[in-house]
């Protein structure tokens, strides 16, 4: 069969007309920024690098035994290079080569966007607008100038400090086409701590959006007073193009590029900072294959079809915007980049570009469902919303469904690339009363197709616990989307995995339907009188006040009984309601011994990503001290 293939090829070569051969003809295209996956003489060579006849043939050999941070971000580049293919069962007939393996990349979901999509609307910010053909040229000119400008190597961190413009999106893209790894930083973050991140990601290059210029340059003067042993080159992205080092990095791009695709698909591809909602902020490392594979399932467990319209309200820094700066890619869908929103802006926003889909965590649908009617626009059809971070509350599930939006409930961690596990909903399910399907929507469901297992297991025997939808035990997860480890921290790596589980801390009940439904991350557990009190179920209820806005309940110090619950709260704009009111409000809907005991009102503190920041709250209500004997007998 090849020889008859090659035989009509060397006969329509002969049939061309004019001096040049079709071989001629394909060396003077242009080659600028040129792909080596269509080299498969070279992917061949990783390829047998990678599948040597071990029996586990996907792990890199090592000249010697690799430190702990080498294992983590080895580029693998040093591998030899021997035969053509590598025969993987020689009684069968199989090999593995360039023609059937090629490592795993979200960079791949660009590339074929650019040729399916190339003259349709990539990124949208105000009236700026980039096709995918252009925007998969300006990621590939960044990475030119990353490398051969500021000597970006395989391996290196490039870190970003920028809220959701173009630039942030590109650099998704970018900088893994350089062989580097993306840190995006929160930009809440003060000066000591984006020094102390940047100086334990040991970053070569640091972009900061023109707006948060002040505390990247304060950040690298603290880094600077640390001895450090070397800092990063400061870059600037701007709307301003002619202060824009970010695009002077696109403008005076070398002429060519070859990508760099990963050598291995473990290879990193990004480093990911906890959210800070537990301690000290973790490095949680992310590899090629994990990321292509969670995009993968995300955007089939969110049902984002062909040529989306994704309006960004989630973080981009937070576990790389869920994934989606590669799902949309993969789907030729328009990216509506935004600096910062107010409901008005989301409403407007939709109405303007046609959104088809969004995300955030349940802050966003508060805000969305109590936006005042003045900034509320008509949807032009579903809006598809995706929401995690925490259950939220039935009472905004309803009213954004009433406005039109379809909310899809999903679980993860920083450390399972994000999205994890996704309350898949049933058709006969539309048929129950709306307080049903709200309480079955703010479950947490399965794990989605690319998480080999969740369960629920008791963490010191590690077995599942019931399904009766009342056994608590802690939620752990397997499988190729759970995170290469903890940067610099192989203990606390190998002790996150201890028993073949990535153990998450946060607690749960299974159903007997299977489902998981969280009921408390195991440090917002509140013991009093020797029973367990869920922090959610209590804000459940205080959340279907009409008056509350949101609310947080925490332990509060009782010499008598331990801890009582403590609720902070937030009204909504002109509402009022008293500590008596909340309390006595809770009673009537909860054991007496779950109702708070004590109500303070203010606004509450949040992360970036829209989380309660219950550390702080923790320490507010430590402070108070304990409530007396006396108020605690009424129990």
């Amino acid at each position: 069969m090849r020889a008859a293939a090659a035989l009509a090829l060397r006969r329509l070569i002969h049939q061309q007309s004019g001096s040049c051969c079709v071989r001629s003809q394909l060396q003077d295209r242009p080659r600028h920024y040129f792909n080596p996956h269509l080299d498969y003489s070279n992917h061949a060579a990783r390829a047998r690098a990678l599948l040597n006849s071990s029996p586990t043939p996907c792990r890199p050999r090592w000249s010697s035994p690799p430190s702990a941070a080498s294992l983590l971000f080895s580029s693998l580049s040093g591998m030899e290079e021997s035969e053509a293919e590598e025969v993987l069962d020689l009684e069968a007939g199989t090999v593995r080569c360039a023609a059937n393996y090629a490592p795993l990349s979200p960079i791949s979901f660009i590339e074929r966007a650019a040729a399916v999509y190339g003259a349709r609307a990539a990124v949208v910010y105000g009236e700026r607008r980039h096709t995918w053909a252009e925007a998969r040229d300006r990621c590939a000119r960044v990475a030119a100038a990353l490398a051969t400008r500021f000597g970006v190597a395989r391996g290196d961190v490039v870190a970003v400090l920028s809220p959701n413009v173009p630039a942030m999106y590109e650099l998704h893209f970018a900088v893994p086409m350089a062989g580097a790894v993306l840190c995006t930083l929160n930009t809440r973050h003060d000066a000591a701590m984006v020094s102390a991140l940047l100086k334990h990601s040991g970053a070569k290059v640091f972009l900061v959006e023109s707006h948060l210029l002040d505390v990247g340059r304060a950040a690298l003067k603290r880094l600077a007073d640390s001895s450090a042993a070397a800092l990063p080159v400061l870059l600037t992205i701007s709307d301003d193009a002619e202060s824009d080092d970010y695009e002077d990095l696109v403008r005076n791009a070398p002429a060519r590029f070859d990508i760099r695709w990963p050598a291995d698909e473990l290879d990193p591809i990004s480093l990911n900072y906890t959210s800070g909602t537990t301690s000290r902020p973790k490095g949680v490392v992310y590899n090629h294959r994990g990321a292509y594979l969670n995009t993968i399932a995300t955007v089939l467990a969110y049902d984002i079809t062909a040529m989306p319209t994704y309006l960004w309200t989630v973080p981009m820094f937070h576990c790389n915007g869920w994934n989606l700066p590669w799902g949309v890619a993969m789907q030729g869908g328009t990216n509506i980049c935004l600096r910062h929103f107010t409901a008005k802006v989301i409403f407007d926003s939709i109405a303007r570009h046609g959104v088809t889909h969004m995300g955030g965590a349940p802050t966003v649908l508060n805000m969305i469902a109590n936006a005042p009617a003045a900034d509320r626009k008509p949807l032009p059809g579903p809006v598809r919303v995706m929401t995690g971070g925490a259950p939220p509350p039935p009472r905004v599930l309803l009213a954004v469904e009433e406005l039109g939006f379809v909310v899809y409930q999903i679980y993860g961690l920083t450390e399972t690339y994000g999205p994890a596990t996704v309350c898949t909903w049933m058709p006969e399910w539309d048929a129950l009363p709306a307080e049903e399907r709200a309480r079955l929507k703010a479950r947490q469901g399965f794990h989605h197709i690319a998480v080999q297992g969740v369960d629920v297991k008791n963490p010191d025997t590690m077995e599942s616990v019931a399904y009766d939808g009342q056994t608590v035990g802690e939620v752990m997860f397997r499988g190729n989307t759970v995170m290469s480890g903890y940067y610099k921290d192989l203990n606390g790596t190998k002790e996150s995995m201890a028993g073949g589980w990535l153990h998450t801390g946060d607690l749960a009940v299974r159903h007997p339907d299977g489902y998981i439904q969280l009921k408390d991350r195991a440090k917002d557990i509140i013991i009093s009188g020797g029973e367990n009190i869920s922090s959610i179920e209590v804000e459940s209820v205080i959340f279907s006040h009409p008056a509350v806005l949101e609310a947080a309940v925490v332990a509060r110090p009782d010499d008598h009984w331990g801890e009582t619950p403590c609720a902070f709260v937030e009204l909504k704009d002109g509402a009022s309601a008293t500590e008596a009111e909340i309390i006595s409000f809770c009673r009537e809907r909860l054991p007496h011994y779950m109702a708070p005991k004590t109500v303070v009102f203010e606004d509450l503190p949040k992360t970036s990503t829209g989380k309660t920041q219950k550390f702080v709250l923790r320490e507010k209500a430590r402070a108070m001290g304990s409530l007396t004997k006396t108020a605690n007998s009424k129990l």
